[in-house]
This record gives structure tokens, sequence and C-alpha cells, in this order.
């Protein structure tokens, strides 16, 4: 099973929280943006894929796995 992981990175303002607190799960371009609208990781980097997720300031990120988040 996959997470899949949506980003408006139009709206993303560059806090980088989402990387800070799960750099295996969100890249950034080298002003601290998040550059990947869609992205599908492991079951087992649900848990920081989530972190990231509640990190981001401006609620960009939503994630699809099938259970609550």
């Amino acid at each position: 099973m996959t997470v899949k992981i949506r980003t408006d990175v139009e709206r993303c303002v560059g806090h980088a929280r989402c990387a800070a607190v799960a750099p295996e799960v969100y890249d950034l371009d080298d002003n601290g943006f998040n550059t990947t609208p869609y992205k599908e990781v492991d079951e087992s980097l649900r848990k920081q894929a989530i972190r990231g997720m509640r990190a981001c300031p401006e609620k960009v990120i939503t994630i699809e796995d099938g259970e609550d988040c």
C-alpha cells in the first residue's frame, strides 16, 4: 500500500516545516519551497508524511491513504 501526497505548490510560501520534520518524504528547492505536487511513498513513511502535512502553516498538503489522518 502506498501513501499519496498532494501539495498545492503554488500556495507554498517556503517555510520548509514539512521537510524539517519529515526530510525523507518532502522535497524542497534551494529556497525552501515544496517542489512536488504529487508523490507516492511507501506505507512505512505514513507517519512522517502526516507529521509534515500537519507542520505546514498554510495547510497546502493533503494525504490520501485510505485511513483517517
